[in-house]
């Protein structure tokens, strides 16, 4: 299955923010949405980086109460890792178990086409074995009786 099949499965909109929010708006906005993870987008709507429950956590063990005075800009992910449509799901599960990420965005032509988190390619995964279990089944169900 492609990463691009999975997206249109799960018909989700994506939720940014800019790199001169506080880190309460993004906090409010990650709460508020039930996500883990959003992409920052500058003026032009290109995505800049990736801030996340984990960039929030850090920032705040690291700066303290002055944690209030930061942006997006100053706790984002920069150096984005992503994939694209025509990936497999296996490729996208390779790179979150490789960075250590949660969330992975999916780029079409510089442009953000979706979202995923490891749930999101975990539940597909198993859904995938649930399907080849139920096939086998049924394989030994015919061998015994046909």
């Amino acid at each position: 299955m492609t990463v691009g099949s999975l997206l249109k499965k799960m018909s989700q909109t994506v939720v940014s923010c800019r790199p001169e929010d506080t880190i309460e708006t993004i906090a409010t906005i990650l709460s508020a949405k039930h996500i883990g993870a959003m992409p920052v987008r500058n003026a032009e709507g290109a995505m800049v980086g990736i801030v996340s429950e984990r960039d929030i956590v850090r920032a705040l063990s690291e700066h303290g109460a002055k944690v209030g005075e930061l942006r997006v800009r100053d706790i984002m992910t920069e150096d984005v890792v992503s994939c694209g449509p025509d990936d497999t799901i296996d490729h996208a599960r390779g790179l979150l178990h490789k960075h250590g990420f949660r969330h992975l965005p999916v780029l079409e032509n510089g442009q953000i086409k979706g979202f995923l988190s490891i749930r999101d390619l975990l539940e597909s995964r198993l859904a995938e074995t649930e399907l080849e279990v139920n096939v086998l089944k049924d394989s030994v169900i015919a061998a015994r009786f046909g």
